[in-house]
């Protein structure tokens, strides 16, 4: 996925301005493709310069409010079924819990729980979203609520993985601890 998608999603939705749709992003698609707002304002120029979105209206202090164009629901289209989305294959923390044995073992267990308070603080916050959601039926609640389960079930996947790791890592040490030294 690419800002440029995500901006064209939000403004199928309706015109809207930059911070308007900065204001998106933050409560809605932060946790699935986060923004700045120079990324975004950036990305609105380039849109608007491919003629993918259109100035539809402007306002007081140089405010804009953006549309998409035909081609840019084309382009949105094209990319929603005809692009494969790309598969992460690479992460860093798994990368460094495969190499927690050069640790000392209190260390190794410490990183491993942060990982499962990092993953429980991150479901308690997709709860919070998905309270503020609620049951609307609007297009953008009920396919970001279908996101925001997919984000919960993954951090609530991580959060038991980590903790199960910590007590596999413990159960471990522990065993290595009072088995006996062997001697070649």
């Amino acid at each position: 996925m690419s800002l440029k998608h995500a901006t064209l999603g939000l403004l199928s939705f309706g015109p809207a301005s930059g911070y308007d749709l900065l204001q998106t992003f933050k409560g809605s698609l932060v946790n699935v493709w986060p923004a700045t707002q120079s990324q975004l304002y950036g990305e609105l120029g380039k849109l608007a310069g491919a003629e993918l979105v259109e100035v539809a209206a402007e306002g007081a202090r140089g405010r804009k409010e953006y549309a998409i164009t035909e081609a840019g629901l084309a382009e949105l289209r094209h990319w929603l079924v005809e692009v494969e989305p790309t598969s992460v294959r690479r992460s860093d923390m798994l990368l460094r819990v495969f190499f927690l044995g050069e640790l000392p073992p209190r260390q190794a267990e410490g990183y491993l729980r942060g990982r499962a308070a990092a993953a429980a603080e991150l479901e308690a916050g997709y709860r919070a979203l998905g309270e503020q959601i609620g049951h609307k039926t609007s297009p953008l609640a009920v396919y970001g609520r279908v996101a925001l389960e997919w984000g919960l079930r993954f951090a609530e996947m991580q959060r038991e993985w980590a903790e199960w790791a910590v007590r596999e890592v413990t159960a471990a040490n522990v065993e290595a601890a009072g088995a006996p030294e062997i001697t070649g």
